[in-house]
């Protein structure tokens, strides 16, 4: 990745990794720089190899490479387990009070006392903050833009806790300018832009937020817990409910209930979370009820790397839940999209009463990147067919209420909804019903109901947007991928003449437009993150285009661009 620097923070569990890595990421972006950043740990309770990495550059950055230009190790094990990582030139921060690296041919090693800075200036907590001014010198940082983010950091904390940070950041700065000659000039302050630094799982809580949400309930399970946490923090202001059920069935029986009595209702869980939900998934589908399923993949099977990133659930998220009803998926590939798509999902959910899932992975759901402020007043409400005013009644002999036709036909088959309330029935129903939600199981009014929720189908088919087709229109390879995959291959393609086929709405699938694009393709290479290629199988059944090429990963592990690079020039 040209034009970019590499920051990485490797250490054990529990000494401020990820908290550190994404204060040198808040200082990247104040200083006026496009950042991405994400974090790695293992799947323990307790310790363990934590690393944070972050790519800094004066261009637009979509995801990191595989290389680093500066790494603060807080231990030996960091050294060892990434010294083939390191660029030429790149330099080590190390306490030599803790250990002494070997030396590394080509690679500097910088060692600056982090506890005895951190106690003088404080508190031995702060090394990591002492290491953060060394960074700042060496890579032409700004002190005064460094200290801003220490002071919005820790604002809930004590003014001395606050000082005690200024203070370690300063000596830091100050011990490498004296000892060291800079690597050079990576963070020179730049003119700030209206930009914002968001994760992938914040960016779905505010789309959900902005989408009118009122009811947010998700039992915490790796990626997605972030959602929560972020919902619970800010309930009141958002005007939301945010609840904790005991289980993932509750979770979604909750939501439905919630959606039933007109409620925009959410959830969020991965991969053994949702096959808990499945059956109420299919009991959203017969019901009609809107609902917004957000699934966050990690590498299986069971609770299989749990902590670590895969697309491995794409064919099984497109078919779940038993029987047959309007189903929509869709993929966001980067934080922008995790909030647009994730409040146009909710619209789809009401237009179409039925549920929809947004799928994401571990990768997009705890990575951080800059991007353009999001556009709140872009997010239109539109909540289909109300029945919220009187209505006419059909004559009802059994009962002295009215019962509201729930599942009247309708030629779109999209009927009205109604909820109940004083001198109003309405009734749902798992088995097959009639118009009124009473069990009906005739061949006619099997067909009818049937027929009825399918037709939704044909509406949602007209609404597919065209796929993206990123780079120039005639290439020599055209990648094929989806979801997070979108990082990558972008950076990739700013090297090589490839362009990029972008898949983020998979059912309905937009079979006419991938048709024609790949019908223009000299070579076609997918990539994804699963051992089965299953967008391949997915594409294949809608379109009857099979692509050969390859370049699938499955360790758990997100793809670099350098790998996608060297894959092109082998097919080239």
């Amino acid at each position: 990745m040209k034009n970019s620097f590499h920051f990485k923070i490797g250490g054990q569990a529990g000494e401020g990794i990820m908290s550190s890595g994404q204060i040198f990421t808040k200082f990247a972006a104040r200083s006026g720089y496009w950042t991405f950043d994400f974090v790695e740990y293992p799947s323990l309770v307790r310790g363990g190899h934590n690393t944070f990495y972050a790519t800094v550059s004066a261009e637009e950055v979509f995801c990191t490479g595989n290389h680093v230009d500066l790494l603060i190790a807080l231990n030996q094990e960091t050294v060892t387990l990434h010294r083939d990582e390191l660029n030429p030139g790149a330099g080590v921060i190390f306490d030599p009070d803790s250990f002494q690296p070997e030396s590394i041919r080509g690679v500097k090693f910088w060692p600056v006392p982090l506890l005895k800075l951190a106690q003088t200036a404080g508190h031995r907590l702060m090394a990591n903050t002492v290491a953060l001014g060394a960074v700042a010198y060496l890579t032409g940082g700004n002190l005064k833009i460094l200290k801003s983010v220490l002071t919005d950091v820790f604002a809930s904390k004590k003014k001395e806790i606050i000082a005690g940070n200024h203070r370690a950041a300063e000596l830091g700065y100050e011990f490498a300018k004296s000892k060291f000659l800079p690597l050079g000039d990576f963070l020179g302050a730049k003119k700030s832009l209206p930009r914002m630094l968001i994760g992938g799982n914040e960016a779905i809580a505010l789309g959900s937020i902005a989408a009118g949400v009122k009811l947010a309930s998700i039992y915490p399970m790796t990626p997605i817990s972030s959602i929560l946490h972020f919902l619970a923090r800010f309930e009141k202001e958002a005007g939301i409910i945010y609840f904790q059920p005991e289980d993932e069935i509750a979770g979604i029986s909750s939501a439905i209930g919630a959606a039933f009595a007109g409620v925009r209702s959410l959830v969020a869980t991965s991969g053994g979370g949702f096959a808990l939900m499945s059956e109420s998934l299919s009991l959203a589908g017969i019901t009609e009820t809107p609902l917004v399923v957000i699934f966050g993949q990690r590498a299986g099977p069971a609770t299989g790397i749990p902590t670590w990133t895969a697309q491995e659930d794409l064919l099984y998220a497109l078919t779940a839940a038993q029987g047959e009803y309007p189903r929509i998926l869709l993929a966001p590939g980067d934080a922008e999209e995790c909030f647009y798509l994730t409040a146009e999902a909710f619209n789809l959910a009401e237009t179409y009463q039925t549920p929809v899932v947004v799928l994401v992975d571990k990768f997009i759901c705890e990575a951080h990147r800059t991007i353009p402020r999001l556009a709140f007043g872009r997010v239109d409400i539109k909540r289909g067919k109300m029945a919220l005013s009187s209505f006419s009644p059909a004559a009802n002999k059994k009962s002295e209420r009215e019962i509201f036709p729930r599942y009247r036909l309708a030629d779109d088959g999209i009927s009205r909804r109604g909820f109940p309330r004083e001198g109003r029935i309405v009734k749902v129903n798992s088995d097959e019903h009639n118009e009124f939600g009473l069990s009906e199981e005739s061949i006619k009014n099997r067909n009818d109901q049937l027929e009825k929720r399918m037709k939704k189908t044909a509406g949602l088919s007209q609404l597919i947007p065209a796929p993206s087709l990123y780079g120039p229109a005639q290439a020599e390879v055209t990648l094929v991928g989806w979801g997070s995959t979108k990082g990558p291959i972008l950076e990739a393609i700013k090297e090589l003449k490839a362009n990029f086929l972008y898949l983020n709405w998979l059912r309905p699938f937009p079979a006419q437009s991938v048709s024609r694009i790949l019908a223009k393709a000299k070579k076609t290479l997918l990539i994804e993150n699963n051992y089965q290629g299953q967008l391949g199988q997915w594409l294949k059944m809608q379109t009857g285009i099979e692509i050969k090429n390859k370049l699938l990963k499955y360790d758990g592990r997100q793809f670099y661009p350098e790998e996608i690079v060297k894959k092109i020039r082998s097919i080239i």
